[in-house]
């Protein structure tokens, strides 16, 4: 691939990949308006996370055979305009029945356009996956960062929560047109996307599975809860939605550099455990030890986004072919994405039943320490036995 249609690629990904979180991170900051507005408790606020990121496990298998029909750059931008247009529809919700049911069709759009991702990479960037992949999950989360940043001033300049959540779908819909032209030197492949196989007697697939959904759960629930945490602590809703930005600003250098250096020294392996002991740790001292919020929230993006950039780059590790990497991303996406819905539900639940966050937050310790193990037996041994490692192994 040429330089310059190589960079326009690169582009496309980031440009994409922008869309894929600001629906879901940007509500954080605002359930406290939220909940004031709809009269809601802490559980159904859970499920303004936990839907979408259900509707990204159950609907990621569906992104290759839409690829397959309609190739994979048009069938993202369907996904980034469902995307847009479900943001739109929860803007004009008048009670929290009708918020939670325009919720789904964000969470579809995210699925398709996420699970299409790696694929992308695998077969432009077959040298270089730590990189590519780096680079669209920097755009996740630089529109994380975004959206974190701007939900709550953008509330409070036109005095209320739908009026971030409008600016959110109107730049969603300002991002079809611009991965269009960014990606029109892109070759469709819809062939080898055809009705892929996903490998459910793989147990190098399920091991890739269950690190997601432990990783997912971890970064949805410190999205969803971190800022309501705060303000429980007395925190004005202003400050704590910058200490949830500062949070998504550090996953964005961490899930560009780390998973490029992973490429060239030690293994991922390494990387992902160390990352999730930190994390862990420093979740304790959140706990324990509030007043340093900024610098707690500061090692938990950057162990995040190492995390994130090393398991997106885990499907590229486990085969050489397309159509193999597109399934076990499936798979991976689908089962995770599924799984980590329910913590941000389940610390809702926790919340309303003990009355503080802080029964929520040993909780999501436990998940991390879970996390630390079960990045520990991704080898490389059995990473290079691929998809071909059944259940039993």
């Amino acid at each position: 691939m040429r330089s310059r249609q190589a960079a326009l690629v690169l582009v496309g990904l980031f440009v994409a990949s922008l869309a894929l979180r600001p629906q879901i991170i940007g509500v954080g900051p605002l359930l406290p308006q939220v909940k004031a507005d709809l009269g809601i408790s802490h559980t159904v606020e859970g499920l303004l996370s936990a839907i979408p990121v259900l509707c990204m496990g159950l609907f990621a298998p569906v992104a290759a055979l839409l690829a397959a029909r309609f190739g994979a750059r048009y069938a993202i931008a369907a996904a980034l305009a469902l995307i847009a247009a479900g943001g739109m529809l929860r803007v004009a919700s008048p009670h929290a029945a009708v918020l939670l049911l325009f919720t789904f069709p964000v969470g579809v759009g995210i699925a398709i356009a996420g699970t299409l991702m790696p694929v992308a990479v695998k077969e432009r960037f077959p040298h270089r996956p730590g990189f590519a992949t780096g680079v669209y999950a920097a755009g996740i989360q630089t529109g994380s960062t975004a959206a974190a940043a701007l939900a709550v001033p953008l509330a409070h300049w036109q005095g209320g929560w739908r009026f971030s959540l409008l600016i959110f779908s109107a730049a969603m819909a300002v991002l079809v047109p611009l991965w269009l032209l960014s990606s029109r030197s892109q070759v469709e492949r819809p062939l080898r996307l055809v009705r892929p196989k996903l490998p459910w007697r793989s147990l190098t697939a399920w091991r890739l599975a269950i690190v997601f959904a432990l990783v997912g759960m971890n970064f949805y629930a410190v999205s969803h809860w971190l800022a309501n945490a705060y303000v429980e602590h007395g925190w004005s809703e202003h400050r704590a939605g910058w200490l949830l930005t500062a949070f998504q600003a550090a996953t964005v250098p961490s899930g560009l550099v780390m998973p490029w250096i992973a490429d060239r020294f030690g293994s991922r392996r390494i990387y992902m455990v160390v990352a999730a002991l930190v994390m862990c740790a420093t979740l304790v001292g959140v706990i324990e030890a509030p007043g340093g919020a900024w610098f707690w929230v500061a090692i938990i993006g950057w162990c995040n986004g190492t995390l994130f950039g090393m398991v997106m780059t885990l499907p590229l590790d486990v085969s050489d072919k397309p159509a193999e990497v597109g399934a076990v991303a499936a798979m991976m996406l689908g089962v995770g994405y599924s799984l980590a819905a329910a913590l941000p539900f389940t610390l809702g639940a926790v919340r309303d039943a003990t009355g503080s966050f802080t029964d929520a937050l040993w909780v999501l310790v436990g998940v991390t320490a879970l996390a630390a193990a079960a990045a520990s037996t991704l080898t490389h041994d059995r990473l290079r036995r691929g998809v071909g490692a059944t259940a039993r192994e």
